[in-house]
């Protein structure tokens, strides 16, 4: 496929959207609304027995949701996905990772989204005080068995599509 046009609609610190006009090997034309936002990192807090999430409420789903704890790099840092993770960590359940050991990457929308999600397991867990940001003052989290995370995803409680695709990395990684 070949671009042969691109212009950029909407733009902010957060993210941008474009519209590309791109030539098929047939051919044909069509267009594609693209979002550019930046690479995150997932964090999957795992004790050898229990996953710690988070919950907080989410305003373009009007609703609080539970989830792993994620984040991106700011535009401006250039911080690596490792130091993003232990930065979300940190800062959403205050647990410090002796290990951090990627799962796998995601890309959870590559139909719209130009992001990747690199997802890490974080063991040898020690607990500290949390660093929100404003954003996340009424952000929760908690230890959940890993049979009541499975009923979570079952029941429609977790409903986050890149917290459950990690949990499937993790589950793909240990041994039956």
């Amino acid at each position: 496929m070949e671009t042969l046009a691109s212009k950029r609609v909407y733009d902010n610190p957060l993210l941008s959207v474009r519209e590309d006009v791109v030539r098929r090997a047939d051919g044909s034309t069509g267009r594609y609304a693209v979002v550019d936002t930046a690479d995150i990192a997932v964090v999957v807090p795992w004790d050898g027995e229990r996953l710690h999430l988070v919950e907080q409420y989410r305003h373009p789903v009007a609703g609080r949701r539970w989830e792993l704890p994620s984040g991106s790099a700011e535009a401006s840092d250039g911080s690596d996905p490792e130091t993003v993770a232990r930065r979300e960590l940190r800062e959403e359940t205050g647990l410090q990772a002796a290990e951090l050991v990627v799962l796998g990457t995601l890309e959870v929308t590559p139909s719209l989204v130009a992001h990747r999600c690199t997802v890490f397991l974080a063991t040898g867990l020690s607990a500290g005080a949390t660093q929100r940001d404003a954003g996340e003052q009424d952000m929760r989290s908690a230890w959940f068995s890993e049979a009541e995370v499975v009923e979570m995803v079952r029941s429609g409680r977790l409903v986050d599509a890149k917290s459950i695709a990690a949990l499937t990395l993790l589950r793909l990684r240990r041994p039956t």
